[in-house]
């Protein structure tokens, strides 16, 4: 129904274009929004990493191994019984086994550790250009621990990994979409515009692709990766890896719409009055495939991920110092770690899973709003 205005007894009628109607279909699917907030969250705690981790993350405390997470508590009881406003997460109690040696950790109710908000701690870069020392949170006393979500094998800060690991995983979906993207949109509408051998010759380099099987071609892509290599060109390598195999898909379906599209009225109508072959793929048959794109996209997002983590988790992928969530779910291989620290296993599976979701359902969102046969 098209909204009318009256003013000054004329008659306005206001026309939304296309987007305002995309977005006004969007806000009101409720879950793919709640979706949306919870990717733009994970995407700003990759942004503000340094400042957000409470530690730094190769911090290593060997004699807090395994330690256990601690709960955050806002009050604190004073000596006349009254309740006072103090964030302060217990203490910890260690005892040590003679014949084994194996530490065991238990919270210790009567050891206070205050924390505050925006307190200075270990210098880092932000970005890796602006000098900083100051962390969203920590504890306000120098020397005193604060494990929210537990420690490793190595006594290093669960949560401060977690939230770098946040930066590469979520980045690395983006950039091996983006490749994937360029290829699958381009190659597709080539060859569903123009056919015959350019077609043939284009699907058949996608069968070839697809047909091969990807987790034994990872592998050996990954071990023909140099061991001199820094981490920094092993992260892009293993991008490149894991999007050369992912627009195959996005191809053939863009090809498919082109065939359906190119004798449509109106691509008929911008080829007589002149337009360029150019200017018919990417001005008049691809904005008609938005939904579908957006769809795609969103879906091949959480795909990315899941792939970077599989190749990490398998030892093919990122590799320490590297922090994903994928390395961080390396140390959850063992069945004895996962019962004495189930911690290291729920958290970086439950960040992935969360993710995953969020693109489903905001794939979903954007696919019906943008859908011109969606009411």
């Amino acid at each position: 129904m098209t909204p009318i205005r009256r003013s000054g007894g004329k008659t306005e009628i206001a026309v939304a274009g296309p987007w305002t109607l995309i977005w006004l279909k969007f806000v009101r699917h409720k879950v793919a929004v709640v979706a949306g907030v919870l990717i733009l969250v994970m995407y700003l705690i990759a942004a503000f990493a340094e400042f957000l981790a409470p530690a730094l993350p190769e911090a290593a405390k060997p004699q807090f191994t395994y330690a256990p997470p601690q709960d955050i508590a806002l009050f604190v009881t004073e000596a006349d019984g009254s309740l006072s406003w103090m964030p302060h997460v217990k203490g910890y109690k260690q005892t040590v086994d003679p014949a084994s040696l194996k530490r065991t950790f238990t919270i210790d109710a009567d050891k206070i550790v205050p924390i505050g908000f925006f307190v200075e701690g270990p210098g880092y870069k932000l970005w890796g250009l602006i000098p900083m020392d100051v962390h969203l949170m920590g504890p306000l006393k120098s020397g005193d621990t604060m494990y929210l979500l537990g420690t490793d094998k190595l006594g290093r800060d669960l949560l401060t990994r977690l939230i770098y690991g946040t930066r590469v995983s979520m980045s690395i979906g983006l950039i091996g979409v983006a490749i994937s993207l360029c290829l699958g949109v381009v190659l597709g509408s080539i060859s569903g515009f123009y056919g015959g051998w350019v077609d043939l010759g284009i699907q058949r380099v996608i069968e070839v692709i697809s047909s091969m099987p990807t987790i034994p071609l990872w592998l050996g892509l990954a071990a023909a990766v140099p061991l001199t290599w820094s981490p920094l060109q092993v992260y892009f390598v293993i991008t490149l890896i894991v999007s050369l195999f992912g627009w195959t898909g996005l191809a053939r379906e863009v090809r498919g719409r082109f065939f359906a599209l190119r004798s449509d009225d109106f691509v008929t109508a911008a080829r007589l009055d002149g337009s360029s072959e150019r200017r018919l793929i990417f001005r008049h048959i691809l904005p008609s495939l938005t939904s579908h794109i957006l769809a795609v996209v969103t879906l091949a997002l959480p795909t990315m991920i899941v792939a970077e983590t599989a190749l990490s988790f398998l030892g093919i992928g990122l590799k320490a110092p590297v922090v994903s969530w994928g390395v961080l779910l390396q140390e959850a291989q063992n069945v004895r770690t996962i019962a004495t620290a189930p911690w290291l296993l729920i958290w970086p599976a439950g960040a992935v899973v969360l993710t995953v979701l969020s693109y489903n359902f905001l794939g979903d969102g954007l696919r019906d709003a943008a859908d011109p046969y969606e009411n």
